[in-house]
């Protein structure tokens, strides 16, 4: 799957559990690492757990495997490694502390759709 669409599948996957402030930051041109950085706050912790299964499934169903999970039950932060997508799911004080989007201001934002 390109990345462009394993992108879109993930924005979808959080959108059908109502992930809010959906970020998705093109990293491309500043990494080598990953082509895109997704980030998403979900209202509790239990609700990030399912914020970040529903990115797992999403993928697994289309034939792309998570090459890791930090993060579980009870965290305030789970990441999700797709390889070209990396997914941050975090509670918003999380977000807001570590403030991830600072480091790739340079970066285009793509926004929630993920189209400049």
């Amino acid at each position: 799957m390109q990345a462009e669409q394993l992108k879109d599948l993930v924005v979808n996957a959080l959108e059908e559990v109502k992930a809010q402030d959906i970020s998705v930051i093109d990293v491309r041109d500043r990494t080598s690492v990953t082509d895109f950085m997704v980030l998403a706050s979900g209202t509790s912790n239990r609700h990030i757990k399912s914020l970040a299964d529903s990115v797992v499934v999403e993928a697994k169903e289309q034939g792309v495997r998570a090459n890791n999970v930090e993060g579980g039950a009870g965290s305030d932060w789970i990441l999700v490694d797709l390889g070209d997508v990396v997914v941050h799911v975090m509670m918003p004080a999380t977000r807001e502390f570590y403030d991830l989007e600072r480091f790739w201001r340079d970066a285009p934002d793509l926004g929630a759709a993920g189209s400049e």
